[in-house]
């Protein structure tokens, strides 16, 4: 299943987004990744290695995913919205050549990462090109229950920047208690709509009931958990020695809320094939299609399953 993480500047996304990811691996195979422009997933998991970046890469990435899809010659007419095809690999949580290439192991968990900007970027990139590479990773992935897709997002609305907003199971938002949180919240709720987008709201930071009714009326039922302040969050985030089981009961019952939410998710791969196959369509009409001089809407292939191939009787 597929998780992001949305949240403000400052709303502990990134902290939260760790918690998770270890929470996850007590019930099946998790994948972290950072997507965030700051790259802080990684420190915030106590991962000492750096993985190596999914974006400076993104040309082999394209040459793998594609396969011998004969409607994709070459990596060249890969763009980030290219969805899967007849012939396109199709990777699962544990593929090799993901985790093997771009991935570092720690624990029960691999860390996979777009990458920072760096020198040759500033001024002349955009960070959207960056995580093209976890969009068509997103694209093309074959995902089942008990298997853990985490994924730290930019901040605030720039998750809508493209359409890997619309590529997961559960959309958790991190939410402070308060009014900048809120406005968040009703940015992402407003952007999102139309696309069937499930959207589970995380309070954080919460230091009493009036925190937590301040929450409850302004986002309703959309709320399903609290995270309190810490002290042992805290100690992780200075770098000190930090287990789960040195989480405070509720903050502990807040994670198993969270996964308990994401397990109860059913995969919509109907609902993954329609929003690629849109969004495609929607990025070959305004640049791709003048970028790559043909026409990308081609690769879609209306007879191609979307999810996993079916069980042989």
């Amino acid at each position: 299943m597929r998780v992001a993480f949305v949240g403000k500047g400052g709303s502990g996304k990134t902290t939260m987004s760790s918690l998770f990811a270890r929470y996850a691996t007590t019930g099946g195979p998790v994948v972290a990744i950072d997507a965030d422009i700051n790259q802080h997933l990684g420190l915030a998991l106590g991962v000492e290695t750096t993985p190596p970046p999914m974006g400076a890469r993104l040309t082999d990435i394209k040459d793998y995913l594609r396969g011998d899809n004969p409607l994709i010659p070459s990596a060249a007419a890969m763009v980030k919205t290219t969805p899967p095809g007849r012939g396109s690999r199709r990777p699962g949580v544990g593929d090799a050549f993901f985790l093997d290439n771009f991935g570092v192991r720690d624990g029960g968990l691999h860390l996979m990462a777009t990458g920072p900007f760096d020198a040759d970027d500033l001024g002349v990139a955009c960070y959207h090109s960056k995580i093209g590479a976890v969009e068509l990773y997103l694209n093309h992935l074959v995902d089942g229950p008990r298997e853990y897709v985490v994924v730290d997002m930019t901040a605030g609305a720039d998750s809508f920047a493209s359409g890997l907003f619309t590529r997961f199971d559960l959309t958790f938002l991190v939410a402070e208690p308060t009014r900048q949180g809120i406005r968040v919240y009703e940015q992402y709720r407003e952007y999102s709509a139309g696309f069937d987008v499930p959207l589970a709201v995380v309070g954080n930071k919460v230091q009493s009931p009036g925190d937590v009714a301040f929450l409850r009326d302004h986002v309703g039922d959309a709320l399903l958990t609290t995270m309190s302040h810490s002290p042992a969050v805290r100690a992780m985030e200075q770098g000190r020695s930090f287990t789960l089981r040195d989480l405070e009961p509720g903050n502990l019952a807040a994670l198993a809320a969270m996964r308990a939410a994401v397990d109860a998710q059913e995969k919509d791969w109907d609902r993954f094939a329609r929003q690629t196959a849109e969004f495609h369509v929607k990025n070959a009409h305004s640049w791709a299609n003048r970028a790559t001089g043909t026409d990308l809407t081609t690769q879609i292939d209306p007879d191609h399953a979307y999810g996993p191939a079916p069980a042989l009787a």
